[in-house]
C-alpha cells in the first residue's frame, strides 16, 4: 500500500478516522474529508505524524458543488485514487415513519445515499484498474430497525447502489466492497441510541483492520460483502 492513495470520507472521526489512521499506517497517502473543518484539521494532523502525506478537504458530500470542489483538489495531485472509503453518513433520533419530520428524512437520504453517489461518480474518473472503492453501509442495509427509516432506507439503497456498482465496474478491474458493520462505539449512537450499551460494542479500531485486511488481499481474491459483528451474546 505503501505511496498509493487513499480518499476518505466522514474522516474526522469514528470509523472514518481510523480506517485512515490503518491505511496510514500501511503507507497510504490520504485524502480526508468532513464536513465540519476544526475537527478535521485535528484529524489530519493527527495522521501526518505517521509520515504519510495528507491532503485535507472539508466537503459536504450532498452537494454536487462541494464534491466538485473536492475532486478539482484531488485532481490537482496529479495522481491516480486507488481507493475510495465512502464513510460520510448520520443517524436520526428514534422516531416512528408517522412521526418523522421530513427534513430529517431528506437530510438523512442525501447524506447516506445521494452523498455517496456524487462522490463515488466523481472519483471513478480518477480511478484505474486495481483500485477499490469500500461503502461502510452497516448491518441497516440488510435489517430493519423500527423507528429508523429513513436510515434503514438510506443504507437499503445505499446496498443496491454498492452492488450495481460492483458489477458496473468489474470488467473495469475495480472491486467495490459492501462493508457491513454492526454495532460500534462511535459517536453515532448518541443520536441513534444514547443509552446504548457502549461497552458490549465493537471498536471503530477493530472495524478500520477488517478493511485494511480485506484491501490487502490478492486482485484474485475479492471480498464482497465484509460482514462485522460483535461477538455472540453481546449485544
Amino acid at each position: 500500500m505503501a505511496r498509493r492513495l487513499a480518499l476518505v470520507s466522514g474522516a474526522n472521526r469514528g470509523i472514518g478516522l481510523e480506517i485512515a489512521i490503518a491505511l496510514a499506517r500501511e503507507g497510504c497517502d490520504l485524502v480526508m474529508t468532513a464536513r465540519d473543518a476544526k475537527s478535521l484539521a485535528q484529524a489530519a494532523r493527527k495522521i501526518e505524524k505517521l509520515g504519510v502525506t495528507v491532503l485535507s478537504q472539508t466537503c459536504d458530500v450532498r452537494s454536487p458543488e462541494s464534491v466538485d470542489g473536492l475532486f478539482a483538489r484531488v485532481r490537482s495531485l496529479h495522481r491516480p485514487l486507488d481507493f475510495l472509503i465512502n464513510n460520510a453518513g448520520i443517524a436520526h433520533p428514534n422516531r416512528t415513519v408517522a412521526e418523522l419530520p421530513y427534513p430529517t428524512w431528506i437530510e438523512v437520504i442525501d447524506t447516506n445515499l445521494t452523498g455517496m453517489f456524487l462522490v463515488t461518480q466523481a472519483a471513478l474518473a480518477v480511478m484505474k484498474r486495481g483500485s477499490t472503492i469500500v461503502n461502510n453501509l452497516s448491518v441497516a442495509a440488510e435489517c430493519v430497525f423500527p423507528g429508523s427509516a429513513a436510515y434503514n432506507a438510506s443504507k437499503h439503497g445505499a446496498l443496491g447502489l454498492t452492488d450495481t456498482l460492483r458489477e458496473e465496474l468489474r470488467p473495469k478491474g475495480i472491486r467495490v466492497i459492501a462493508l457491513l458493520p454492526g454495532a460500534t462505539d462511535t459517536d453515532i449512537w448518541t443520536t441513534l441510541w444514547p443509552q446504548a450499551p457502549r461497552h458490549k460494542m465493537m471498536s471503530a479500531r477493530a472495524v478500520a483492520q477488517a478493511v485494511v485486511n480485506a484491501l490487502l488481499l490478492p486482485p484474485n481474491a475479492v471480498v464482497e460483502k465484509l460482514v462485522l459483528r460483535p461477538a455472540a451474546g453481546t449485544l
